[in-house]
């Protein structure tokens, strides 16, 4: 039988620094953490939500799960990406592939290179308030205004409501996309963009449908800082990264734009009819993650996200009540399938729970089934695509790997997806905006340039 391995097992790989502070208050809050850390999926550690085989996929399924990368990197206009792939009754699959930049000399990537989490940020974010809620600091219902009184344009809102991004208030990214884009070092005050939110005007009542507003999980962070007294990596390392063992996680300090053996960030300029031109881009590498904070802000590592993604999916960091809530899930709209949802902090697909996200210049998605534990992370340099064309990367990696043999004295789950390979093939190809040629092929247009300045 194959050897089994935890994540709790695996060695750290050049930790980042942890904010921490030694008051009575944290020491009182961290035994509560533990507590009901003891408490939670059936006193199983948190670290590892799956058992894991420590050997690589059947031979066929790597085969085109490596094709998949090859072609999602060169569909996107990307330098370079990696990808994981976990199937505890298989194997595993890790692989990068190109180089981190365009820029002559760029070092190769690899499955230790970082890469912006974006959106994934969300999900800590939100971990972090159901924690705080299972210890009785806040509750998912109060009001916003209990923790953020001096604020106008927020009443009605909910904590819960912030999360599951139906506050109905407005979105900051689609108006400052392009100034993220062409300055990406410029220092954003957490005020100016949550205030820009609010200015684009409520998208509905609060409650009433489901609109992405990173204004709102901005809101969210700053109200759990408030109630805590607390920055938000110091309440993510009590909460999420301790727990998780997740040493390579951050948001880095708003003023660090160097971010060495991370994952270069690109994408198209617009051109004159405002669709992309595909012969200029802007090197978005050097940016502050003050564009993103608390709701898209944080850079990690393939170990980090399929932890982060398995606790997710599954709850295992929170009470099994809380876990219910959380992923008690709600139908986007009238229109959309009826096997896509959102829970609280993320969303449903089928049986994959997780987020697909972008931020200046990177695309980045990570999904798993919490029951069989397939997991799915898979990150890329040039974000003109847009999130929707990583989340159908990964869920092409899913669909391939949910067929992927069971090893000696394994059964292999039945993973029913409502998407078929081909389908998730055809979606990249329809969303892929500008696509570098393919082998053999004359470049149809310049190889990406630095933005000036």
């Amino acid at each position: 039988m194959a050897h089994e391995r935890r994540h709790g097992d695996r060695a750290p790989r050049g930790g980042v620094a942890r904010l921490r502070r030694s008051s009575v208050l944290v020491a009182l809050a961290a035994a509560a953490a533990l507590a009901l850390s003891a408490c939670t999926s059936g006193g199983a550690d948190p670290a590892r939500s799956f058992s894991e085989l420590d050997r690589e996929l059947p031979k066929s399924t790597v085969e085109q799960l490596d094709q998949v990368l090859a072609e999602a990197v060169r569909l996107s206009g990307s330098s370079g990406g990696l990808a994981g792939v976990w199937a505890p009754w298989s194997g595993t699959w890790e692989r990068a592939t190109g180089k981190t930049g365009f820029e002559e000399g760029a070092p190769k990537v690899t499955t230790d290179t970082g890469f912006r989490l974006a959106t994934g940020t969300t999900e800590v974010t939100c971990t972090v308030l159901l924690r705080l809620a299972d210890t009785g600091v806040v509750g998912l219902d109060d009001p916003v205004t209990d923790y953020l009184d001096s604020m106008p344009g927020i009443d009605g809102i909910t904590l819960r409501q912030l999360c599951q991004q139906t506050s109905g208030l407005g979105d900051f990214y689609p108006s400052l996309r392009a100034h993220f884009a062409s300055n990406p070092e410029r220092l954003w005050s957490e005020g100016e963009l949550i205030s820009s939110g609010l200015a684009a005007g409520r998208v509905a009542a609060p409650g009433e449908k489901w609109s992405s507003s990173r204004a709102g999980v901005m809101l969210l962070g700053l109200a759990l800082r408030n109630a805590t007294g607390r920055d938000w990596n110091s309440l993510a390392e009590q909460y999420v990264f301790g727990p998780l063992g997740m040493d390579r996680t951050e948001i880095p300090s708003p003023d660090d734009s160097s971010h060495d053996g991370v994952l270069g960030a690109y994408q198209a300029r617009p051109g004159a009819d405002g669709a992309p031109d595909c012969t200029a881009s802007y090197d978005d590498s050097a940016q502050s993650s003050s564009m993103g904070g608390s709701a898209a802000g944080a850079i990690t590592s393939l170990d980090d996200a399929q932890a982060l993604s398995e606790a997710f999916a599954t709850g295992s960091l929170t009470s099994e009540k809380t876990a219910r809530e959380q992923w008690t899930v709600v139908p986007f709209g009238p229109d959309a399938p009826t096997w896509q949802g959102y829970g609280v902090g993320g969303a449903e697909y089928g049986p994959l729970r997780g987020t697909a996200g972008e931020t200046a210049g990177a695309l980045t998605a990570a999904f798993t089934d919490p029951d069989s534990g397939l997991t799915v992370v898979v990150a890329l340099n040039n974000s003109t695509s847009g999130p929707d064309f990583v989340r159908e990367v990964a869920f092409a990696l899913a669909s391939i790997a949910s067929k992927a043999d069971a090893a000696p004295e394994h059964e292999r789950p039945m993973v029913e997806l409502p998407w078929s390979l081909d389908q998730a093939n055809a979606n990249m190809a329809a969303l892929a905006k500008c696509p570098l040629p393919a082998e053999g092929e004359a470049p149809a247009a310049e190889e990406p340039a630095p933005a000036e300045g």
